[in-house]
């Protein structure tokens, strides 16, 4: 279903007032500026009609930013088939690194910086304890998400691991099962507090740091969360999917947006219950803002076996493990993308059910002056 609310609406109702008491920078002005005409007539479009009965549609153009809650869809299915093609028939680990809400500050101050730290702390840490275990190199997808449910700063990274790793000989090497079963991948334990002192030896080679605070911060208990092994190498994807082109808050949490503020949906940890907050308008916008990410940052790695230059590496292992590698990978287009994974058909007439909808019209964007960058009637909401 269509959701009641969107981000948009709040960049229209609240993006003056935003800027002016925030001044946020070029960038994040840009990127919320996408976000507002997504989908209007300010990106233009085209206009279909059925064949059948006649059925007229607008569609208007995407503005496919990666912070945008309405272009992730077929960009995440599109990731998911690239990486079915470079699945081991092993298991994989779901772990979570986590940093403490003190360094918030830092993030804050030097995003790039501190994100470019936590996911070489977080490899790091994941490297060596392969190479502990297996005696030789692993491999690891990792994913930044920045937020907390209610848009709050909370970096952290979601690391898909192999349960094995190739020795020096090239074999592979998998994880054992214990005598109950059940396969664990490497006490949580230990792996947070090698985190911690990996993630701050690099700080503070990256920053000044006074003697109390680094005392506070190895103190302070650091959160690695892992969970239990997958069902199969395909649900690892799947599940990974979910997080990899995720934003900081979809359109269909929002409940209300009018002149009182915008009131939003989250999942309480503590309790483990859905509950709504209200913040200003322009407190959200603050909020939400926090986690657009640098212009040009990754924010999906692939690291050791799993690495683009462990590529040929990878593929000779597929096949040792009986998996059959294609020659080619197959470029689906968005529509193909849509009939097989989101259960669409783009072309289907929506009125008949029969016909197929074809372009009869092209419409040219519409753009308004620099200086109506935030006015609602550049882009008029369909």
């Amino acid at each position: 279903m269509r959701p009641a609310h969107e981000l948009a609406q709040i960049i229209d109702t609240y993006g003056d007032e935003f800027v002016t008491t925030h001044s946020p920078n070029g960038h994040v002005q840009r990127i919320l500026h996408a976000i507002q005409i997504c989908r209007t007539s300010a990106l233009g479009g085209h206009v279909d009609a059925c064949e059948s009965c006649g059925h007229v549609r607008i569609s208007y153009n995407s503005c496919r930013n990666r912070h945008c809650p309405k272009c992730q869809n077929t960009q995440r299915e599109a990731w998911i088939e690239a990486r079915k093609q470079d699945l081991l028939p092993v298991s994989y680990f779901h772990v979570v690194f986590t940093v403490p809400d003190k360094l918030n500050g830092l993030f804050l101050h030097d995003p790039p910086g501190m994100y470019r730290l936590l996911f070489k702390t977080a490899w790091e840490t994941i490297a060596r304890f392969g190479l502990i275990k297996f005696h030789g190199d692993t491999g690891m997808i990792a994913v930044l998400h920045t937020w907390g449910q209610n848009l709050s700063l909370h970096p952290h990274v979601h690391c898909i691991v192999p349960g094995g790793g190739i020795d020096y000989r090239g074999t592979w090497k998998p994880l054992k099962i214990s005598a109950t079963g059940k396969a664990f991948l490497f006490p949580v334990e230990n792996l947070s507090r090698v985190f911690r002192g990996k993630f701050i030896e690099a700080l503070q080679k990256h920053v000044t740091l006074e003697k109390p605070i680094i005392r506070e911060l190895y103190k302070t208990n650091w959160v690695v969360y892992a969970k239990e092994p997958f069902a199969g190498p395909d649900q690892v994807v799947e599940y990974l999917g979910r997080y990899t082109h995720k934003v900081a808050i979809s359109n269909h949490r929002l409940r209300s947006v009018d002149k009182s503020g915008v009131q939003f949906l989250y999942l309480d940890y503590r309790d483990n219950r859905k509950k709504q907050m209200k913040l200003s308008g322009v407190e959200f916008l603050r909020r939400f803002s926090q986690h657009i990410l640098p212009k040009g940052f990754v924010r999906i790695r692939h690291y050791g076996l799993l690495s683009a230059g462990k590529r040929t590496q990878l593929r000779q292992l597929q096949t040792a493990l009986g998996v059959q590698v294609p020659e080619k990978k197959e470029k689906k287009d968005w529509k193909q993308l849509c009939r097989e994974h989101l259960g669409f058909d783009p072309d289907q007439c929506p009125e008949c059910k029969q016909g197929r909808m074809v372009v009869v019209q092209w419409l040219a964007a519409v753009r308004g002056p620099p200086e109506k960058h935030w006015n609602p009637q550049v882009a008029p909401r369909k």
